[in-house]
């Protein structure tokens, strides 16, 4: 059985790819997309890194039906694809609403895939695709056999996240989860079903997240964490017990264990390793969506730019309790707050946003790598001190465990009275009972240009990940 293979646009691109398909005139038009690639293991993710549309003055015919170009034009854009070794995907549109590849779509694409294929001369998918009127898209790959297979998923993670699926609607409703396309619908319900969602990290906020997730459907799970049960974790991590603590056993197989126990369908991959073996980079590249259920800078950062590479919504939790350190009132809590952060490729970022500079990237990574030079850094006053077991309570990890899968919810099945670009963040704080939205603004100078981007050696262009295997 073939990998599933799935094609990434950002929510920009999707929108730039459309008012180009569609200009006003009810004819069809056509564009080429660059895309980098993870080939996986369980899914083949093509990421869009670059849209060109064919000018329509250079379309030898356009009709509603009908668009043909010289195939000259491309050739340009082959040879990129040549010398970086890129996948290439013909986007063209439908202005009649027609759901499926027409027969002068088959004849095209016959000519055509082969051709792109020869001329690349590299073992790896090319593709045709169709968009809608109303945005939809649908596609197809060449396998190395000659033969053509639909693209299964084709998503796109924008303020509202759309994942549309080859052969939709062929999953059962599971009984447990009626009572949620109740209050969603079956589509939504379908969505979660076949999501692979990565959380990193499986304590104080990623046990409920993943304890809500695997109770509302959602396929398959990614969990990472390199930490062993202790005593101290057993008071906001669910499903553990002091035996787990005592007998040192993973957080990973605690809580996978538990998926399993439930038997309510959800796929579990475990993955007792740091954030930073490249080995979890590859396999979190795979999934749809990735919760960050930590609090160290510079896996944040790690993140963020994962989730660039690779087209992915990442979802980012951060909680903060304050207490009075000094005098009479010393110990008394202040401020019980956190932030769920919604980022999306090509947009804002954790650094844009002021969560931490790369100075502060930088002072975890020498954290991490080097404690004994951080130690001396410290000292000498180069680098700002850090905060270490920083106090948690279940009752606040569970409600920003909430929000931020209630984030998800929001973006795969709109349900607010705004528009979701008004909620890029949401702020929560306990001593004032508030929920504090933020909107979408600046574009993040770092990782923009980054969108897309794929497999690189070393691994996100970071030396730190480099290894003997092909990345």
């Amino acid at each position: 059985m073939s990998v599933p293979v799935t094609l990434a646009l950002s929510g920009d691109q999707h929108e730039h790819l459309k008012s180009f398909l569609f200009p006003g005139d009810g004819k069809e038009a056509v564009a080429i997309l660059l895309c980098g690639r993870r080939d996986g293991d369980r899914r083949h993710r093509l990421t869009v890194r670059e849209i060109h549309g064919i000018p329509y003055s250079d379309c030898s015919a356009r009709t509603p039906t009908l668009v043909t170009w010289p195939p000259d034009y491309i050739a340009p854009m082959l040879d990129r694809a040549t010398s970086e070794s890129l996948s290439v995907v013909k986007v063209h549109s439908h202005p009649t609403g027609y759901p499926a590849f027409s027969a002068t779509d088959d004849e095209g694409d016959g000519r055509l895939l082969p051709m792109i294929r020869g001329w690349v001369e590299a073992d790896i998918l090319h593709g045709s695709a169709v968009m809608l009127p109303d945005g939809q898209m649908f596609g197809r790959v060449l396998r190395a056999d000659g033969m053509l297979e639909p693209i299964d998923a084709i998503s796109v993670a924008g303020s509202d996240l759309h994942f549309w699926y080859a052969d939709r609607g062929s999953i059962a409703i599971p009984d447990f989860a009626a009572s949620h396309a109740q209050a969603f619908d079956e589509g939504t319900i379908e969505r979660l079903q076949r999501l692979s969602i990565a959380i990193i990290g499986c304590s104080g906020t990623g046990s409920p997240v993943i304890e809500a997730l695997m109770r509302l459907g959602v396929g398959e799970l990614v969990i990472v964490d390199d930490d062993a049960i202790e005593e101290r974790n057993t008071n906001r991590i669910l499903n553990s017990t002091i035996d787990d603590a005592r007998s040192g056993r993973a957080k990973v197989d605690v809580l996978g264990d538990a998926i399993e126990r439930t038997g309510l369908g959800t796929r579990v991959i475990r993955l007792k390793k740091n954030l930073w073996d490249p080995e979890v980079v590859r396999e979190v590249a795979q999934c749809d969506i990735v919760f960050g259920c930590m609090d160290t800078i510079d896996g944040r950062y790690l993140l963020n730019s994962l989730a660039t590479h690779y087209t992915i919504p990442y979802v980012d939790i951060g909680v903060r309790l304050d207490a009075v350190r000094d005098g009479a009132g010393k110990g008394r809590i202040r401020e019980v707050c956190g932030t769920i952060h919604y980022l999306q490729p090509g947009r804002s970022s954790l650094m844009s946003r002021g969560l931490f500079s790369m100075a502060d990237v930088a002072a975890a990574g020498l954290r991490r790598a080097d404690p004994e030079a951080h130690r001396q850094q410290l000292e000498d006053g180069y680098i700002a001190g850090v905060v270490s077991n920083r106090p948690a309570v279940i009752s606040v990890n569970m409600l920003a465990a909430s929000l931020a899968v209630s984030e998800l919810l929001a973006r795969i099945h709109p349900f607010r009275e705004e528009p979701n670009a008004a909620y890029a963040s949401v702020i929560f704080s306990l001593a004032s009972m508030e929920l504090m939205p933020e909107p979408e603004e600046d574009v993040c100078g770092i990782l923009a240009g980054k969108v897309g981007l794929g497999d690189r050696t070393p691994l996100l262009g970071m030396p730190e990940l480099s290894d003997r295997r092909r990345a």
